[in-house]
């Protein structure tokens, strides 16, 4: 018998799925432990085949083998190997195009991966390099504006992206029915932006995503510390169409759930950032243009969602709501525990202190990039902001303007431990200053028709008094801007985080007195907290007086106290609260002398101290000379009591004149370019998370 000319190859240990094989073919980088595949014919440096590429998008990508391959690829080899990238890229862009059947969503996938790890890498010329590696300079803008004009017709109708059914033995999230619309958003917004320079940073766990129709869903990717050094890379100019603005509000317009809003949104946030410092940036002009109030309230749903989902992570690591009562509390402590009714209640993990720091530093997770963009709305847009502040919930849901300050609250007392909290507490507080310079905005904040219930953060001491119920935003608002006063006081001073602070609390309290509001609030607590301010102030001088924009910070709180002192009583709610006041201002006499000394406000006339020295010494003089409000014989100031004290004051107001300065109730408007450091940080860090929250 003939000999058969078939021979039988060994066969290997492993089975390695046949895409794992096509990716070394395109990358020359087949490991020695992998069994190869016999070599291809056109398996050379030349093109490759139009066979071999619609076999590559027949398979469904493996998602976590094609980010090795590329992620073990220096910058210097990905130069080398521009050929193949750029075929890669190009075949692709042709395949989501006019590809069949599975085949586009196979590219949208590798497109993914792809240019996440292709652009991420530090290239020694990163603008040029970025274009000699995706398409090269002569055809550079008509690839990428075909790529993205593809992606534009998916977001709006997608009809050139069908799903086929999930398999669960494969690698990688994938979406189905009017998900392929959303796997576009995804796409745009993965390649929006990537820094030129910098460090892939390890993703954290602590991440949390937001589901069709409720925010409590978890996800397994956290955030991507804030490594980056330099900006944000599109290309030049930067390949996204005007188009993609109007897409991505349609595809919002056309979702009737928040979830799937969450990635678009972000979106128009990355685009309205580029270069906005440097030149007119489009997407900035369609966001003040922006009339559409039922998708603006549908954005807004979407930020009230997202708010607590990422809140949840913070809760997760540390339950602060004080337990009420319960039926089976009281039998546990009577040892009858097993006959409560209902099933046994989870017990959450205890951490302790080291490592809840820990896991508290990789928070917030990466959902958090949202944030930019309802910064940048709210700047750009008055509707938006209105809708912020008044927009209602469903029954026995967080209004979404509850759920922003109340995450707002829990970044504050975090912002000491990573970059990425202390940055998008910047950005919140900005978001803040802005709706409360607002006139409107801020009477509705300090009205009766703003109360609703927020849930602030109470995981670190001094705590502030536990209000249950809903009451009125501006309390809320001011509790919040408290708690970043008292728990971030260190020697190297966020001056600016305390500037947002008191100054957001000083245009409060400049409204109250303009329109003589008198507010129900725990009064005494805040002015308690400025002036253990002023005291840490004094108390750190030389590590504390050359700090940039400290004049300003300085102004504040001085100008605040003094204008409490000259008007409290258009809005302090009784008398015992402007006692109070009084109190404590005379109480802090020796410490603001010094503190006037240290800092040498003598010299500055923007500022008020003298005011609150005048009265110190006022009252000082009274107990001094008098009899200390009792009657009998004169005592000595440091023997008389609270009370003896609070009777001096009472009898004081007639012989008191206080010579305010004129203008404690005004301040300067927001202007963006005074911020543009942190906002072109703060972009930096949505970039990070932006990518996060698109490979996952």
């Amino acid at each position: 018998m003939e000999a058969s000319p078939l021979t039988r190859q060994p066969q290997p240990e492993v089975f390695t799925p046949k895409i794992i094989h096509l990716y070394d073919s395109l990358f020359k980088s087949i490991p020695a432990d992998r069994a190869p595949l016999p070599p291809a014919k056109d398996d050379d440096d030349t093109e490759k085949s139009e066979g071999f590429w619609s076999e590559f998008f027949l398979h469904r990508p493996d998602r976590a083998a094609l980010r090795t391959t590329l992620n073990d690829v220096t910058p210097t080899e990905v130069l080398h190997m521009e050929a193949r990238t750029r075929e890669l890229f190009s075949q692709a862009v042709s395949t989501l195009k006019s590809g069949r059947a599975n085949a586009p969503s196979n590219a949208l996938d590798t497109l993914s991966v792809f240019l996440s790890c292709v652009l991420s890498k530090k290239y020694p010329h990163p603008s040029s390099d970025v274009i000699a590696v995706l398409a090269g300079l002569d055809y550079v803008d008509t690839i990428c504006t075909e790529f993205v004009g593809t992606l534009d017709g998916i977001i709006r109708n997608g009809e050139t992206c069908k799903e086929p059914p999930h398999d669960t033995h494969s690698p990688g999230p994938r979406v189905s029915g009017d998900g392929r619309r959303a796997t576009g958003v995804e796409k745009l917004t993965g390649t929006s932006g990537y820094p030129a320079q910098g460090h892939r940073g390890t993703p954290g766990h602590y991440g949390r995503g937001i589901p069709d129709d409720a925010p409590h869903v978890h996800d397994t990717t956290g955030p991507v510390p804030l490594h980056h050094e330099g900006m944000p890379v599109s290309l030049s100019p930067p390949p996204y169409p005007n188009q993609a603005h109007d897409s991505a509000p349609q595809f919002i317009q056309d979702t009737d759930k928040p979830g799937p809003i969450l990635e678009p949104f972000t979106l128009i946030g990355l685009l309205a950032n580029y270069n906005k410092f440097e030149s007119q940036n489009p997407y900035q002009l369609r966001l003040n243009d922006f009339v559409n109030e039922a998708t603006i309230q549908k954005i807004i749903r979407c930020v009230g969602y997202t708010c607590q989902a990422v809140r949840a992570d913070y809760i997760d690591v540390q339950d602060d709501l004080p337990e009420g009562w319960t039926l089976r509390q009281t039998l546990n402590l009577i040892g009858l525990g097993f006959m409560a009714p209902g099933p046994r209640p989870e017990k959450k993990p205890v951490y302790d202190a080291e490592t809840a720091k820990h896991m508290f530093s990789k928070l917030p997770g990466a959902n958090a990039a949202l944030l930019l963009a309802t910064y940048d709305f709210a700047h750009a847009n008055k509707l938006f902001c209105m809708n912020l502040v008044s927009q209602s919930s469903d029954k026995g849901e967080e209004q979404p303007i509850s759920s922003y300050l109340s995450l707002t609250s829990y970044f504050l007392q975090h912002a000491h431990l990573s970059t990425r909290a202390t940055s998008y507490a910047h950005l919140n507080l900005m978001v803040l200053r802005l709706l409360i310079e607002d006139p409107l905005i801020c009477k509705r904040i300090c009205s009766d028709e703003s109360k609703t219930s927020v849930r602030l953060c109470r995981h670190r001491q001094p705590f502030l008094p536990l209000v249950k119920g809903d009451r009125i935003l501006a309390t809320c608002v001011l509790d919040t801007m408290v708690d970043g006063i008292n728990h971030n006081l260190r020697r190297r001073l966020d001056v600016n985080l305390y500037t947002l602070c008191v100054g957001i609390m000083l245009r409060v309290v400049s409204y109250l007195c303009r329109s003589r509001t008198r507010l129900r609030y725990h009064w005494s607590e805040l002015f308690r907290s400025l002036l253990s301010f002023i005291r840490f102030l004094t108390q750190y001088t030389s590590d504390l007086r050359d700090l940039t924009h400290i004049e300003t910070l300085l102004d504040h709180v001085v100008n605040l106290v003094a204008l409490s002192l000259s008007s409290g009583e258009a809005f302090l709610p009784t008398p015992a609260a402007y006692d109070d006041l009084f109190y404590k201002v005379v109480e802090s006499g020796d410490v603001l002398a010094k503190f006037k000394e240290s800092y040498r406000l003598a010299n500055r006339k923007s500022n008020s101290i003298d005011t609150l020295i005048s009265v110190s010494t006022h009252y000082k003089q009274m107990l001094t000379d008098g009899d200390g409000g009792g009657g009998g014989k004169r005592k000595p100031p440091h023997s008389l009591t609270t009370a003896q004290v609070a009777d001096v004051i009472k009898q004081g107001y007639e012989t008191l004149s206080i010579q305010a300065k004129e203008g404690l109730d005004t301040w300067e408007r927001y202007r963006e370019a005074d911020e543009r450091t942190v906002l072109k940080k703060m972009a930096r860090a949505a970039v990070g998370d932006a990518r996060a929250m698109v490979e996952r």
